[in-house]
Parts: C-alpha cells; sequence; structure tokens
C-alpha cells in the first residue's frame, strides 16, 4: 500500500517550520526510521509514547542459537515477505530524493531495511541496519537475493504457502501458536552454513563501516534532520546527541516522542510525507 501525499492532511504550519529552518543550511545530515515508510504500507516498531507497540524482533543470540526461533523467525519471514517486497517509496521517500537530486543538499542514513530510499532515487544511501532483501551465510560469507530465497522456502515448506496473517516491521508476520519445529529452514547453498537476513539483529553491533561512512558525512553537515524516528534504539540516537554536542541545529519530524525531544532546536508533530514534500517541493 502506498498513500497518496496529494490525499493527505498537511500541517501547513509544520511544513512552513520546516521549510524556513532548512533555508539557511546547505548540508543537511538526513536520518530516517521506520515512520518514513508507515505510508508505504510497512508498519512502525512503536507507539506514540515511544513503547513497542509488540514484542521485539528477534535476538540474534536467539537467532543462531535456537533452532526453533531459528524456524519461527523463517516461517513468518516466509508469509511477510511478499506484502514486504512489494512495498513501493511514498512521498517522503520521493521528497528527500528529488531534494538531493536538485541540490546534493543532504547525506541520507536510514535505520529502515526496506531500501524504500534508493528505490527513490536517493543516492549514496548508509544503510544503517542492513537491507532485508539480501541474505549473507554466517559461514562462508555467501550472498543471496532473498526474492530467489523465497522461491525455495515455498518449495521446501508447501502446506505454509496459503497462511495469511498481520504484517509486522522488517518484513515477518504475525504468526504465533503453529507447530515452527516443522518449518524447513534454508542452508547456504554453498557450504551448508547458517544463513540470516543481512540485516543487524538486536544483539550485534552495526558494522564499522557504517558507522564510520555515517560520521564522516555528520562531520561535514551544518545541520541534522531526523525524519520518522523515535530514536530509542543507540545506534540513530549517537548521531542526534553527536549532532548537538558539535553545535549542529537539530530539527526532528515525527510523531510521538523521540530520545532526543530534549535537545532539539526544532519539534514537528506531524505526517512526515506530507509535509516533506510540501517543505521540499
Amino acid at each position: 500500500m502506498n498513500t497518496d501525499a496529494s490525499a493527505l492532511p498537511i500541517d501547513t504550519d509544520a511544513a512552513q517550520a520546516l521549510r524556513e529552518w532548512l533555508r539557511p543550511h546547505r548540508r543537511v545530515f538526513v536520518l530516517t526510521g521506520a515512520g518514513i515508510s508507515t505510508d508505504s504500507g510497512i508498519p512502525h516498531y512503536r507507539d506514540e509514547s515511544g513503547a513497542w507497540q509488540r514484542k521485539p524482533p528477534i535476538d540474534f543470540r536467539a537467532f543462531v542459537g535456537d533452532a526453533r526461533a531459528r524456524a519461527r523467525y523463517w516461517a513468518r519471514s516466509f508469509v511477510g515477505w511478499p506484502g514486504f517486497a512489494s512495498a513501493r517509496p511514498n512521498a517522503g521517500h520521493t521528497a528527500l530524493a528529488r531534494w538531493q537530486q536538485r541540490d546534493d543538499a543532504h547525506t541520507l542514513v536510514t535505520q529502515n531495511v526496506d531500501g524504500l530510499h534508493a528505490r527513490a532515487g536517493s543516492r549514496d544511501v548508509v544503510d544503517l541496519h542492513g537491507r532485508l532483501d539480501e541474505v549473507v551465510c554466517l559461514d562462508c560469507g555467501a550472498r543471496r537475493a532473498r526474492e530467489s530465497l523465497q522461491a525455495e522456502l515455498a518449495q521446501r515448506n508447501p502446506d505454509w504457502r496459503d497462511l495469511g496473517a498481520a504484517a509486522l516491521p522488517d518484513g515477518d508476520a504475525d504468526l504465533e501458536g503453529l507447530a515452527f519445529e516443522r518449518f524447513s529452514t534454508p542452508v547456504c547453498e554453498h557450504c551448508g552454513g547458517l544463513i540470516k537476513p543481512d540485516v543487524v539483529f538486536f544483539g550485534e553491533n552495526v558494522p564499522r563501516a557504517r558507522v564510520a561512512a555515517a560520521q564522516q558525512a555528520l562531520a561535514q553537515a551544518d545541520a541534522m534532520l531526523v525524519v520518522g524516528s523515535s530514536l530509542m534504539v543507540y545506534s540513530g540516537f549517537r548521531f542526534a546527541r553527536a549532532a548537538r554536542e558539535a553545535g549542529l541545529p537539530l530539527a526532528l519530524l515525527n510523531r510521538g516522542v523521540t530520545r532526543a525531544d530534549d535537545i532539539a532546536t526544532l519539534k514537528l508533530q506531524a505526517d512526515c510525507g506530507a509535509t516533506l514534500q510540501a517543505a521540499l517541493g
């Protein structure tokens, strides 16, 4: 599902405030979170108070160490992947991409794993937490497209093909109470090793190269804009804190509280897509 921003109510005051805030800045470090992708039909993790709306995603140690937990993850991913893969960039993604193409005005770092910024046309996106459209072998490092893995999972698990469930963030589905131990999990086609989505699970560290790339971009920026993130996860909040410690203005566009509310120079509670489209032209 994609929501047309022209059909959304636009908070003209928020759009004007953001436009005026951006005007003097030439190099803006933009960090996005789940809130920018909700108009594309991808649910977010937290409510407007910043609390989890459901159980947190799987922990890395559980994924690698517990066969049933791993089977539960892949079963939910198998059912949820088609809806996740069909998501399309919305007005927010498009507005940021056009802004970059027009003015080369910002570096884009995202906490999302949906790849929608790149599909909208943004260049050199730093996918802080990786992307769900690839899987990687933890033993030999071989990579594979998630779409091709879907066909293998369907062949391995014909009884699961027709299941439907509510979509959850990160491409999984709300399946509970099933015999997950019966779900046949995938292995590396090259070495038979353990494979996982090429995303940062809870309990894993963000790869140093991505952190370094984001830090370098922030060092060259003269302002920071956060879009659609509560910043409750430290991997994103660290950049907001570093921006303020460096004396950079910090603007937040997010419905609900964020971890950086008390250090922001501008806080806007408005729809991400409609506001970005109106503010950025």
